[in-house]
C-alpha cells in the first residue's frame, strides 16, 4: 500500500479501515488484481471456525434430510415386517454430512482461494458424498413411501422412460463422469466459476449430477432399467480409477498455472501458484485412486456374499427336491429309497 495513504486510514475505524484498504488496492493494482484479494487465514482456529452458513445450501440440505427421514417414517409405518434397513438412512445422512462439510465448511471458504483446497472440495463431493446418497437408495425409499397411485401412474412411467433408460445406461453414465471431470477442468468454466457465484452453484450442480448417475448402476441400491453385474461392477470401477488418476497427473504435470485466477490472485500465505496446482493434481491422484481402489475392494466383497448367498439358496433348493424325491420314491414298488421319480419312470418303461 501506498505509504501516503496510511496515516489518512490509520484514524478510521477498523472495519472501515480494511474496506477503505480494498477499496485502494483494488484501484492501485489495476489487471493484477481482477480477482480480488485472497482471505488472510489468521490462526488456525480461525481458519477451522471458518464456516459460513447459507441458506441458499443448508436449506435444501435440510430438506433432503426431512423428506428422507420422513420416508422412512412413512414405510416402518406402513411395512411394519420390512422397514428400511437402518445403515441406508444413516448413508444418506453421512452423504448430506460430507456435502456440508464440502459446501459450508473452510473447505468451501477458501476453495476459490487454493486450487488444491478446491479440488478436496470436489473430490468429497463426487467420490464421498455421491457414493454415500447413492447408498440410501432414495429412488426406492421414494418407491415404497409413495401411494400405489402415484406410484404406478407417475414414478414407474418416469423410471422406465426412454430419457431415464438412456440416461442410466452404465456406458453413457461412465462416459458422462469422465467427460464432466476432463472438460471443466480444462475448460473455461472452471475459471468462470472462480469468480462468479452463479457459475460455481451450477458446477457444482453438474458435478453432483455427473457423480451420482456415475455410482448409481456400480451401487445398484436402487432399481434402474440396466442391472450391472456384479463382475461388471467391479470392471466398471477398475476402468474408472485410470481416467481419474490421468486426470489428477495432467494437472500435476502441466508446466504453467492452468487458471487465471488463482495466479492473479493477491495473497502473502500459502504454496506459490504453480506448486498449488501440483498438490491439486496430487490430491485428484491419490485421492481418487483410494476411492476407487476401496469401492473395487467393497464391490468384490459384495459380490462374494452374493455368490454365497446364492449358493446358499441353490443347496436349500436341491435339499428341498431330494426330501419330495424321497418321499415320492418310498411310495413307489421298484424305485429304491432316493431315487427320482422320473428315474422310476423310465425303469418301468423299459421294463414294458
Amino acid at each position: 500500500m501506498p505509504e501516503i495513504v496510511r496515516p489518512a486510514l490509520a484514524g478510521l475505524p477498523r472495519g472501515l479501515a480494511a474496506a477503505g484498504t480494498l477499496a485502494l488496492l483494488g484501484a492501485s493494482a489495476g489487471p493484477a488484481l481482477a480477482h480480488g484479494v485472497a482471505p488472510e487465514p489468521g490462526r488456525w482456529l480461525d481458519v477451522a471456525l471458518a464456516w459460513s452458513f447459507e441458506a441458499h445450501i443448508l436449506l435444501p440440505l435440510a430438506v433432503a434430510l426431512l423428506l428422507y427421514r420422513a420416508g422412512v417414517r412413512r414405510v416402518a409405518r406402513e411395512h411394519p415386517g420390512n422397514p428400511v434397513p437402518r445403515w441406508r438412512p444413516w448413508s444418506w445422512y453421512a452423504g448430506l454430512a460430507v456435502l456440508l462439510v464440502a459446501l459450508q465448511s473452510p473447505v468451501a471458504t477458501y476453495d476459490t482461494t487454493l486450487f488444491s483446497v478446491h479440488m478436496l472440495q470436489h473430490l468429497l463431493m463426487a467420490m464421498v458424498a455421491a457414493p454415500l446418497l447413492a447408498l440410501g437408495a432414495p429412488i426406492t425409499l421414494t418407491l415404497r413411501a409413495s401411494s400405489p397411485r402415484v406410484r404406478r401412474r407417475l414414478l414407474l412411467p418416469v423410471l422406465h422412460s426412454r430419457p431415464v433408460r438412456v440416461a442410466s445406461f452404465p456406458v453413457v453414465t461412465w462416459i458422462v463422469f469422465a467427460g464432466v471431470m476432463w472438460a471443466t477442468h480444462f475448460s473455461s468454466l472452471y475459471d468462470a466459476a472462480l469468480d462468479d457465484e452463479i457459475a460455481h452453484l451450477a458446477e457444482h450442480a453438474i458435478y453432483m449430477a455427473a457423480a451420482l448417475l456415475f455410482w448409481w448402476p456400480v451401487v445398484g441400491a436402487d432399481p434402474s432399467p440396466w442391472r450391472l453385474p456384479h463382475a461388471a461392477r467391479v470392471g466398471y470401477l477398475f476402468l474408472g480409477m485410470p481416467q481419474s488418476s490421468f486426470l489428477g497427473l495432467a494437472i500435476f504435470s502441466a508446466p504453467h498455472v492452468l487458471y487465471e485466477h488463482y495466479e492473479t490472485l493477491e495473497r502473502s500465505w500459502g504454496p506459490a501458484p504453480l506448486a498449488d496446482q501440483q498438490l491439486a493434481g496430487g490430491i485428484m491422484w491419490a485421492g481418487g485412486d483410494l476411492v476407487f481402489l476401496s469401492a473395487m475392494i467393497l464391490a468384490v466383497w459384495v459380490w462374494l456374499r452374493a455368490e454365497e448367498a446364492e449358493g446358499r439358496r441353490v443347496d436349500a433348493r436341491l435339499d428341498r427336491e431330494r426330501d419330495r424325491a424321497t418321499k415320492l420314491g418310498r411310495g413307489g414298488d421298484s424305485a429304491p429309497p432316493g431315487a427320482h421319480p422320473a428315474a422310476h419312470s423310465a425303469a418301468a418303461e423299459r421294463e414294458a
